[in-house]
């Protein structure tokens, strides 16, 4: 029998497609997801359980059904905006929740677990690229609710010996290869999606924050790691803490920037459709560039991602929103 992974948040975007990576490597996950921000049709490779990670009951009851060898938590609100604007939202679900769910797992003897965490955690860079003993100073409250549980989880390790392994993002971008799943936010606030929205005429055009950056072409740089790679990390780090090995954290990026204007052209090169924009001033913030330094990952684990080129990721995301019509797409890039 393939061993129970619990996955949280498994119906949304990132959580999905490491489900089907997990089913790959001979794992069953567990979807376990309030389904707010989730789809019924992104979970196709193990079982869905609708619950929230804030309810004890409906912890403690799939933790006694599945017996999971380890934990995968995605679960956790990101709208760094909505952050700002309404931060017992995201101290009550993302810090309160993972509390919850680190509690359920002592409770069940799981003594493993895999967190999402974000390169929102350093805050403005005082070099790039990010190494993970960067200063952590993050700017709103969603990157602080993410170093909070950072730090819940290291305490955890110390006091209980559960060991994790938190995985610091920077831009998730594209979709499953195969065209299964893929990308499908409402509000929508990634670039790319958004970029390629405008180039369907599904949204009037895309603004540009700021053009006056110090880089090459004016506008911010960001690291755009594909979802396939993401989801093989995770893969990676489950393994290697049922293994027994030691508690880390990690960042995960190509460590190559691309601005927004180089997103806008490689969507137009893959898509031969002219993307309409506007450009606008800076956004209170924002950084001029961010992107990772991945070399602990890559030598201690053994990553390596194969989507390095920003035209195959998009044409992977091209692919998946000519086919897939979502909601209403929202056009704020946060």
């Amino acid at each position: 029998m393939a061993t129970n992974i619990l996955v949280t948040g498994g119906a949304g975007y990132i959580g999905s497609h490491t489900c089907k990576a997990l089913k790959a490597a001979g794992f069953t996950p567990v979807t376990f997801d309030n389904m707010v921000y989730g789809h019924d049709w992104a979970v196709n490779w193990g079982p869905l359980v609708r619950g929230d990670i804030l309810n004890k009951g409906e912890l403690d009851e799939v933790f006694a059904e599945y017996k999971p060898a380890a934990v995968l938590h995605f679960a956790a609100f990101a709208y760094v905006g909505e952050s700002v604007a309404d931060p017992e939202k995201y101290y009550r679900n993302n810090v309160a929740g993972s509390l919850s769910l680190l509690s359920a797992m002592r409770r069940a003897g799981c003594k493993h677990i895999v967190f999402s965490s974000t390169c929102a955690t350093y805050g403005a860079p005082e070099r790039v690229p990010l190494t993970e003993d960067h200063p952590l100073r993050p700017l709103s409250p969603y990157g602080t609710s993410k170093l909070m549980i950072e730090q819940m989880l290291r305490d955890f390790d110390a006091a209980y010996g559960m060991t994790y392994t938190a995985l610091r993002y920077f831009n998730a971008a594209g979709a499953d290869p195969d065209g299964e799943i893929g990308e499908d936010h409402n509000p929508e606030t990634h670039l790319i999606p958004l970029v390629i929205a405008a180039a369907l005429g599904r949204i009037p055009r895309v603004e540009v924050f700021g053009t006056d950056y110090p880089t090459p072409d004016g506008t911010a740089v960001r690291d755009y790691i594909h979802i396939a790679d993401l989801a093989d990390a995770h893969i990676l780090a489950v393994k290697k803490l049922l293994d027994g090995g030691a508690s880390a954290v990690y960042n995960l990026g190509t460590g190559t920037g691309n601005s927004v204007r180089e997103v806008i052209r490689a969507v137009e090169k893959v898509s031969g459709k002219p993307v309409p924009m506007v450009e606008g001033p800076r956004r209170a913030g924002d950084s001029p560039g961010l992107y990772a330094d991945s070399g602990a990952i890559i030598r201690e684990l053994g990553w390596q991602p194969k989507y390095m080129n920003l035209e195959a990721i998009v044409e992977t995301a091209w692919r998946w929103h000519v086919a897939h019509v979502p909601g209403k797409i929202s056009c704020n890039i946060r």
